[in-house]
């Protein structure tokens, strides 16, 4: 991988990393092949450098769930959640539980769960994908945690579901804090997990610890959450409650969007305040501060590349040198292990 100036490309060269704007919507893909045709209209857009590949070391993503796995699941779930809008307690909603099993059953695929390092990147808000991410890493939690196999069951139905009362109102929630509403939207996006709630209170099929998780998603342990403002919850809503904050702030649902690593920050900081201190634990043990494909700015001043991540030490990853701190771009592939460098130190994140 190396960054090339948009004026270098010549046609045909194969992006390394996908090309997003501002509000984290994809412009092309990874892997797409580069046009003279996508150059002007990229300039439009304020882009003037992207990642090509070449034959230099590769940045290796490393994700909870296949690909193939998350688009099919997202597309289960918004297919179910849409019928029970529109027809109500009829609608074969007990379908979401083969879509949890899936889910479990791809990650307990993985030999290597209990040690892996996992990339979860900034992106833009779609709350299927966002009942999806946050149920892959309520299960590496709950499966690290030892959780007993019902549970861990229960609280993958409960992810998927857990925001299905969102589908009930018309506030704008979408990279906004919800202090920053006004106070008549703050108040009926606040209300969403009673929505939730009341939409499968009734609902045989689906366990009393998926239901506590639909309506205390957002409750804190100091009583700071809502909409009840408790604070004792069940191990599950616990696990399901960071998540599901981790996750919406890193796409703007409900809240400004952040990068991950300031996220992080912010989750450490509370342990134990609003979150559950052995929850977080688990979380930052498997969650990569620094994301695979992460530009970033070391403490000598030097552009770099995020290309993998060292197992056990998630604030420590693998760079790959782009340019000095004067912008002269390298010409061939410098590769620093931080894990061996100690006296290199990632300062800012550009993207």
């Amino acid at each position: 991988m190396k960054l090339i100036d948009l004026d270098e490309i010549r046609g045909e060269e194969i992006l390394a990393r996908a090309i997003v704007n501002e509000e984290y919507q994809e412009l092309l893909s990874e892997g797409a092949v580069l046009k003279k045709e996508h150059i002007f209209k990229l300039k439009e857009l304020g882009i003037r450098e992207v990642f090509i590949k070449d034959d230099g070391v590769d940045a290796e993503d490393t994700t909870i769930l296949k690909v193939d796995i998350t688009n099919k699941c997202k597309d289960k779930v918004k297919s179910i959640i849409s019928k029970h809008i529109y027809n109500g307690n009829d609608s074969g909603m007990e379908e979401i539980i083969d879509t949890a099993d899936k889910i479990i059953d791809d990650i307990l695929e993985n030999d290597d769960i209990v040690e892996q390092i996992y990339d979860i990147k900034e992106r833009s808000s779609d709350i299927y994908e966002h009942s999806i991410s946050t149920c892959s890493m309520a299960m590496i939690i709950a499966l690290k945690m030892r959780l007993k196999q019902s549970l861990v069951h229960d609280i993958a139905v409960g992810c998927l579901l857990h925001d299905i009362g969102l589908r009930y109102i018309t506030v704008e929630f979408e990279d906004i804090e919800p202090e920053d509403m006004i106070p008549k939207d703050h108040e009926e996006y606040c209300k969403h997990p009673v929505y939730g709630y009341s939409a499968v209170k009734d609902e045989e099929w689906l366990g009393k610890e998926s239901k506590e998780i639909i309506l205390g998603h957002h409750e804190r342990l100091d009583g700071s959450g809502y909409p009840l403002h408790v604070t004792e919850m069940t191990i599950g809503t616990k696990i399901v409650a960071l998540c599901d904050y981790f996750d919406e702030a890193i796409c703007g649902i409900g809240r400004r969007r952040h990068k991950v690593h300031e996220v992080l920050e912010y989750i450490k900081a509370y342990s134990s305040i609003k979150f559950d201190k052995q929850v977080v634990e688990v979380l930052l043990d498997f969650t990569a501060v620094y994301p695979s494909k992460s530009t970033v700015i070391t403490n000598d001043g030097s552009f770099a590349v995020v290309i993998r991540q060292n197992k056990g030490f998630p604030e420590r990853p693998v760079l790959q040198l782009l340019s000095d701190k004067d912008g002269n771009k390298f010409t061939e592939p410098i590769v620093v292990d931080l894990l061996e460098c100690t006296n290199v130190f990632i300062e800012k994140v550009i993207n």
